[in-house]
Order: C-alpha cells, then sequence, then structure tokens
C-alpha cells in the first residue's frame, strides 16, 4: 500500500519504502505545482501517471544515466554531426518542444505528457527550472527535449525527433553547451536499450541519490541558461 497526499501536503515518504512492484512507486495524489515538482526532484522523485490517474510518483531501484563526457557518438552519428543541416538553441522554443514531446509519444507508444503535466512543467520553466533544447532544419523545429535542472545534474524529461538523429543531437548539444559549465549528471529516469546505445548507464538509487545530492549543492551559470543559439 502506497500512501495518498492531499492537495496540502507536499512531503513524501522514505525513498526506501518505493514498492519492489511496479519498481519504484512511492506516493499517490498531491499537485504538479512548482512547490512540489521541486521538492520531488530535488529528491530523486519524478511524476509518471496517464490522463485520468491520480498523479504517481516514483524513484525506481535502478535509474538511467549519462555521464555528460560519455555520452557515445556512434561512426554513423559522426559522419552525420560532420554534414548536419541543423542548428540548436537553448531555452528558445520551450512551450513548441513539450507539446511536440506530447504529440509524438501519442502518435507512437502513448503519453504520459498530460495537460496537467504540460502546466505544471511550463509554470517551472517560466519560473526557471525547466529547460529545452531545439534542434532546428531550415527555421523549422524538428528534435529537443526538456528536463528539469537541480544544481549540476540535467533530469530529463522527454525528447523528441521528426527527422534522422534529431534527439540525439539535442542531448549532445545539451551536454556541449552545459558541460563546460558545471554540468555533472543526467538523470535519464528508466534504462531502456536506445538510452543504453547512447551511453548511459546504470545506477542503484542509493547512488543516485548521492550523487544528486552532491551536486545540487552548486549552481550552473545563469547566463548559460538564456533564451539562445548553441553550437554542437
Amino acid at each position: 500500500m502506497i500512501p495518498y497526499y492531499s492537495a496540502e501536503n507536499f512531503s513524501f515518504p522514505p525513498l526506501e519504502t518505493a514498492l519492489q512492484e511496479p519498481d519504484g512507486l512511492l506516493a499517490a495524489g498531491g499537485l504538479l505545482s512548482t512547490e512540489q515538482l521541486l521538492l520531488a526532484y530535488q529528491s530523486g522523485i519524478f511524476p509518471w501517471y496517464s490522463e485520468g490517474d491520480p498523479i504517481m510518483w516514483w524513484s525506481p531501484s535502478i535509474r538511467a544515466v549519462f555521464w555528460p563526457k560519455r555520452i557515445h557518438t556512434s561512426r554513423s552519428l559522426a559522419k552525420f554531426l560532420r554534414r548536419s543541416p541543423y542548428t540548436y538553441s537553448f531555452n528558445r522554443a520551450f512551450p513548441e518542444v513539450i507539446e511536440s514531446c506530447a504529440r509524438v509519444h501519442e502518435q507512437t507508444t502513448g503519453t504520459w505528457i498530460t495537460p496537467q503535466m504540460i502546466h505544471g512543467y511550463s509554470q517551472l520553466h517560466y519560473q526557471g527550472h525547466a529547460h529545452s533544447v531545439e534542434v532546428w532544419q531550415n527555421e523549422k523545429l524538428v528534435g529537443g527535449l526538456y528536463g528539469i535542472l537541480v544544481g549540476q545534474v540535467f533530469c530529463g524529461e522527454s525528447m523528441f525527433h521528426r527527422a534522422d538523429h534529431a534527439s540525439k543531437c539535442a542531448l549532445l548539444a545539451l551536454a556541449q553547451h552545459l558541460t563546460p559549465l558545471g554540468l555533472q549528471l543526467i538523470d535519464c529516469q528508466l534504462p531502456n536499450p536506445h538510452l543504453m546505445r547512447l551511453g548511459a548507464e546504470e545506477m542503484p538509487r542509493g547512488d543516485f541519490i548521492q550523487q544528486l545530492a552532491r551536486f545540487k549543492q552548486h549552481t550552473i551559470a545563469s547566463y548559460a541558461l538564456k533564451p539562445q543559439f548553441i553550437e554542437l
């Protein structure tokens, strides 16, 4: 049995009380307010649920993470990058990125990005906590990603592509832009074969919480988070 939280209760139970099946389910209820979302991400917790269901909060036993300098660039991707038609930006089109992630996933695997989640993460963006990377081809948005920055940890939420390698390029552009300024870890929540091929590593919950506690104490320079075009 997991605890159910009212709108007024923003605390979470200890992470070790998360269920083993389904793995990582910790609590239900609450809000997607800025305060509760920030508390969740700072604690190694994220929301994931379907429209019509209560908000479900998760902290899985195994996380997928990238060490930014270890992201794998395959030969085919490296060849593509040498002649890539793309340009890149940071925080210039957050609403379009999150809407595109919702639409693309709805067409393929179904989406967990409900209207309630879009509103919650948009509020985080307006307050400077959620960020996006955009991939453009001839001024058309063809790929991107978004997530929450907790100190020097980027907690990735979703990515999309409408053209070859565009989501991979968004990930590389994120690392290229923020790593020189202090980015230490990219959290991808749950392992999957696509992430592992790109160089993601599995990390037990306890180790992830230790790294999060270590890196959330420091920040990335604010000028790097302003809307701007970036290089890859």
